[in-house]
């Protein structure tokens, strides 16, 4: 692991961001990860551990959805649903809502499905792999919170429009839902800078929106305690985890500005 991020060098970015028109950010697995949940993948992994799962996930969901049901009920308490469950956001959480609340950073992509930016308080917010506490219908795009569904007839179905209701997390082989797609376009089409902490952003769409920004000119700052394969187009690389680096960013642009009025 490189040397963890100076001050200068935390001093450095928070200005790039104080000068961007349009900051927003791309949030990944290490993030989750600072919060107790295990990654999918590398080691340690549950992939790794487990095995991957199918790549047609969501054509063995159509075809028998109840029984997908069942099993998805079946592991509440398995080796990922228990963290999920018990996890709480982190500093880095917490500091992505104060620089939303400051104005500086206008929206967040996370590849995440924890729950815990929402959790944290970020309001423009896009879950582009959906929400493990939330259920879709597949029918009319609606989303409910998982309490105010009743498991008790599998599969069951949309309480609007009676269509098929699935996890809103996006299996392997699932379209991401457009409303997703069309925010996280919307909002990187604007956006002169982007935050990508705690992701290799080598995982597409999500990955796209952020080297669009680049590859139109805008500015990508990395968070992460290691180097990745975006490390080289990065223009400010900062190492550590998001939970030590991003509170450490808010500071400095708090007192940049507090500065800027004295």
């Amino acid at each position: 692991m490189a040397e963890k991020a100076g001050d200068e060098e935390i001093r450095e970015a928070a200005r790039t961001i104080l000068a961007a028109r349009y900051a927003i950010a791309l949030t990944g697995a290490g993030m989750s990860v600072e919060s107790g949940i295990p990654p999918f993948r590398g080691p340690g992994g549950l992939w790794t551990k487990y095995g991957e799962p199918p790549m047609n996930g969501y054509q063995i969901f159509l075809a028998d959805p109840k029984k997908a049901w069942e099993e998805r009920i079946s592991k509440r308490n398995d080796e990922l649903y228990k963290p999920l469950s018990i996890a709480k956001p982190n500093a880095g959480h917490l500091a992505l809502v104060e620089l939303e609340q400051l104005g500086v950073l206008r929206f967040v992509i996370t590849q995440n499905v924890d729950d815990l930016h929402r959790q944290a308080g970020q309001k423009a917010l896009a879950e582009i792999h959906g929400n493990w506490t939330l259920i879709r219908c597949l029918n009319c795009g609606t989303r409910f919170h998982g309490d105010a569904i009743s498991l008790e007839k599998l599969p069951p179905a949309c309480p609007r429009c009676g269509g098929l209701l699935k996890s809103d997390t996006v299996s392997f082989g699932e379209p991401i839902p457009t409303d997703m797609l069309n925010l996280c376009a919307e909002h990187s089409a604007k956006a002169d800078l982007v935050i990508v902490a705690g992701t290799s952003a080598s995982v597409f769409p999500a990955a796209g929106f952020a080297l669009e920004v680049k590859e139109r000119g805008g500015i990508l700052i990395e968070v992460n305690l290691y180097e990745s394969e975006i490390t080289q187009i990065c223009d400010l690389s900062l190492r550590g985890g998001s939970a030590e680096v991003l509170p450490r960013l808010v500071k400095s642009i708090v007192e940049i500005r507090r500065d800027a009025l004295s």
